[in-house]
């Protein structure tokens, strides 16, 4: 006998506000009952891959290199220097001039790290023989560089509804405007969106999120008194997604100091809280990095990995004032994919991050 296939959605119920149960709900062929022991959601088996074709056109069509290039301006002119130094490159000195890449690497916010990670590969094809010339010197710098910045860049998103995003970071940062872009982006591909103002530590963040749903036409959970707790209000959303056939789920949080455990630990609990709701969600945890803050990012990084195990990143603030040479090393120590950049305040300066573009962008004058 061939076994019975799994209805197409499954009802969630919640250890904090289970949603409302019919007598005749089926589970697995079954009547549920509202008594019933708690249960986990499960997505909705619909027509797999519609919300990750919707992110690839994104991703084809929402870059704007001129933007790219406006915005990586300062680290571009910090690495200014290294033109005449590939212009007057002479393998009689190779060892000071490595010295002065190595510098300049430095100077322009990449980590020591990986300046010395990249320049000792680049030594090693001088010494060989493989590299001779400064243009050759340049290109593959370049390609280090990209080599680095190159992974799984794409939004995860899954086959089944709906995908789930969590969006952590550090006060400041532009979360809420972030998800309201990427809400904005999604929605105007015809993704249904759902919002989740997790951020109940600041009300104006509610007030904010609210706006950019209705901007989208997303829908949209919200804290119902001052004493909710964020891990209520995401799983909330998330339930109520399953239960409306929703695509995207975008999870907003509180902005939060890195040094602070207790915050920390409570981030941790809204990660949680979101799994309990519904198996394999949620599907990325994304952190927002101040593209002005140089280094210091690499330290957020570290400690909001530990907490909830991070999966990529978005870098904004990318607006010339950027110190953008310290992200190629928080994706190098950490392995972080950046998935997305925000290049200016527009409604669509959110775009999609492609590690050539980047790259030609800090060494505009050359081949890719």
């Amino acid at each position: 006998m061939s076994a019975l296939p799994l209805p197409k959605r499954a009802t969630c119920a919640s250890h904090m506000q289970r949603p409302t149960l019919s007598k005749n709900t089926l589970w697995n062929g079954r009547p549920q009952a509202a008594e019933s022991a708690r249960l986990r959601c499960r997505a909705s088996s619909s027509t797999p891959s519609v919300l990750q074709k919707m992110s690839r056109v994104i991703q084809e069509k929402g870059r704007d290199f001129g933007k790219l290039v406006s915005g990586t301006e300062r680290t571009r002119a910090k690495l200014g220097v290294l033109e005449e130094l590939f212009v007057l490159w002479n393998l009689e000195d190779a060892d000071s001039e490595l010295e002065e890449l190595e510098d300049a690497l430095i100077m322009a916010d990449f980590g020591p790290g990986t300046a010395f990670k990249i320049v000792d590969q680049i030594r090693e094809k001088v010494d060989s023989g493989e590299l001779k010339s400064g243009e050759e010197i340049r290109e593959s710098l370049k390609k280090l560089i990209v080599d680095i910045l190159s992974g799984d860049n794409e939004l995860r998103l899954s086959s089944e509804k709906p995908s789930v995003l969590l969006v952590v970071g550090v006060n400041g940062g532009g979360k809420t405007t972030t998800i309201g872009k990427m809400a904005y982006k999604f929605a105007n591909q015809g993704a249904s969106v759902m919002l989740a103002a997790g951020d109940t530590f600041r009300a104006a963040a509610g007030e904010q999120l609210d706006q950019w749903a209705k901007r989208s036409n997303a829908e949209i959970v919200l804290a119902e008194d001052d004493k909710t707790r964020p891990d209520t209000v995401l799983y909330k959303a998330v339930a109520k997604a399953v239960e409306k056939d929703i695509d995207l789920v975008l999870c907003d949080t509180s902005g939060r100091l890195h040094t602070n455990w207790g915050l920390m630990e409570e981030l941790a609990k809204c990660k949680k809280s979101i799994g309990k709701c519904l198996d394999g969600a949620p599907h990325e945890t994304l952190l927002v990095l101040d593209g002005t803050t140089g280094m210091n990012m690499l330290n957020q990084a570290k400690e909001f990995n530990e907490s909830v195990g991070l999966s990529g990143i978005i870098l904004t603030k990318l607006d010339g004032s950027s110190r953008g040479g310290a992200v190629v090393s928080v994706v190098d120590e950490l392995n972080l994919p950046i998935k997305m950049v925000g290049v200016g305040e527009g409604v669509e300066d959110l775009q999609p991050f492609d590690p050539v573009s980047f790259v030609d962008a800090l060494f505009p004058d050359g081949t890719r």
